[in-house]
């Protein structure tokens, strides 16, 4: 972060695309997202932050005193360790800059609880250091031991250990440099590598910042890191996770979030949003694992999808009679003939045969049938879940739509009336398969998955979350989650 942005409220927009969460999501510099008290929050640049009931729809709520800039929130038992920003970086016109941290043991504003404790310095940097102690980012080793990175484009990236129980620096710690060209790093450890993520680009330029996201690994928390061709870090080295989109730009600030095992989501900002008068807003998307090296996943568009399970490649499709199409067996070859293009089957060839009630579904070969033939569309009105909106799925050209019914069934339903047993929670997951989970099931509690964040945002896995799974050949049905299972895994192929 290299200037302060100050955003007001601003009227929601209508038609505004799922690519950025709902609401009022402007924000500069978002902090990791933490769950505290069955909500929602992240902090940004300038003061306060964002808070969301259910992870898709977000508003200004979020209290964080001490203003400053691009600030970083971690859970360490039962309190919040929140870190900002002083100066620097723009702020104050050089490099002379503060990194301080306080305590809360909440972040409800609302709560008896809510109360931050006095801000401590565990870094700076001097008008005229090669360094600007800016942009914090926190990290947890699986030992317990905390670490904070700070530092921008103008000078090194640094590291520092901090005592988890005082949230202060630790006596007689050093900083030690880890990267340059890059600011608003976050580093995450998986499968024994500590990767950084830091912001590469020019900022605070709207439509024209070129921020983007790029990542290097160590074994070793002080690195050095490297990218996927083996450039450090300290030398302009980098893997792009995620940059601009098609009408988002300036890719910034990663944060990590783990919902479950296989279910990874990240945290960012676009600096400017076309569909919201090119505001920085916040942004959630899948996190995928690639070769050991993370990347950004999309958000899922509304569309014509195969849906095939990864169990077989079988597509789902509904329970109905199998009606030949038009061609046959055409073995030999007449060249006294010419050739004429045979239509696909189509919907208004087939419907007429189908039952006008409800219509149960199962697993086959894809043939390119009408009945095998699906349109996923976003409810955003129903609300949603961290990081997306609740889906429809209804047969294309109609609006028959997949159900759940009593005893945990599926079904179709001749039309879509909205209700949460026809809604979808859909999840990418971090081999780019799809999670396919009913909003509700008829007859028990919620299946939303709502997990509590842990010191690393992990979410704690709830025993009656259950997701669409091809528990057969031929049989889809309900279970529960099990990553390491083709069973619950999805391929959504547009046809």
């Amino acid at each position: 972060m290299k200037k302060i942005l100050l955003i007001a409220s601003i009227t929601v927009l209508a038609g505004i695309d799922a690519a950025a969460q709902a609401g009022e999501p402007y924000i500069h510099d978002p902090s990791t997202i933490m769950e505290c008290d069955g909500r929602y929050y992240t902090f940004g640049t300038g003061s306060g932050g964002l808070v969301s009931a259910d992870g898709w729809v977000w508003n200004s709520g979020g209290v964080r005193p001490g203003g400053g800039a691009a600030p970083d929130v971690i859970k360490i038992g039962d309190r919040y360790l929140v870190g900002y920003t002083t100066s620097g970086g723009g702020l104050g016109g050089n490099h002379d800059s503060r990194v301080v941290t306080m305590w809360n043991k909440t972040l409800d504003p609302d709560s008896p609880d809510f109360a931050y404790t006095e801000p401590v310095e565990v870094a700076h940097s001097e008008p005229d250091e090669d360094c600007d102690a800016i942009d914090i980012g926190f990290i947890m080793t699986p030992e317990g031991r905390l670490y904070c990175t700070y530092g921008t484009y103008f000078g090194n990236i640094r590291i520092v250990e901090l005592d988890p129980a005082t949230g202060g620096r630790m006596p007689g710690n050093q900083a030690a440099d880890i990267a340059i060209d890059c600011e608003a790093t976050k580093m995450i450890y998986r499968d024994g590598w500590y990767y950084l993520l830091g912001t590469h680009g020019t900022c605070c330029d709207g439509v024209n910042s070129t921020y983007n996201i790029v990542v290097g690994r160590s074994r070793s928390v002080t690195g050095p890191f490297l990218d996927n061709m083996g450039r450090d870090m300290l030398r302009g080295g980098g893997k792009m996770v995620i940059a601009a989109e098609e009408r988002l730009f300036g890719a910034g600030h990663f944060g990590p979030i783990i919902i479950d095992e296989g279910v990874e989501k990240m945290s960012l900002h676009f600096e400017a949003d076309l569909d919201r008068g090119g505001y920085s807003v916040l942004a959630i998307r899948p996190l995928l694992w690639k070769d050991g090296w993370p990347e950004a996943g999309e958000m899922l568009a509304d569309g014509n999808y195969k849906i095939l399970s990864r169990r077989r490649g079988y597509a789902l499709e509904l329970t109905v009679d199998f009606e030949r199409a038009e061609g046959g067996f055409r073995f030999w070859f007449d060249q006294n003939k010419s050739i004429v293009v045979l239509e696909g089957q189509k919907l208004g060839d087939v419907i007429g045969g189908w039952p006008a009630g409800s219509i149960p579904v199962r697993m086959s070969d894809y043939m390119a049938r009408p009945h095998q033939k699906w349109t996923i569309e976003a409810v955003p009105e129903a609300g949603g879940y961290l990081g997306g909106p609740y889906y429809k799925i209804v047969i294309e050209g109609t609006d028959r739509a997949l159900a759940v019914a009593e005893g945990a069934h599926l079904e179709t339903v001749a039309e879509f009336s909205g209700a949460s047993r026809e809604l979808w929670r859909i999840e990418q997951l971090i081999d780019g398969t799809y999670r396919i989970m009913p909003k509700e099931i008829p007859g028990q509690a919620g299946n939303d998955g709502r997990g509590q964040a842990g010191n690393d945002g992990r979410g704690q896995a709830g025993n009656d979350r259950l997701c669409l799974v091809s528990v057969a050949d031929s049989t889809p049905g309900l279970g529960r989650f099990d990553f390491c299972s083709d069973n619950c895994k999805w391929d959504l192929k547009r046809h």
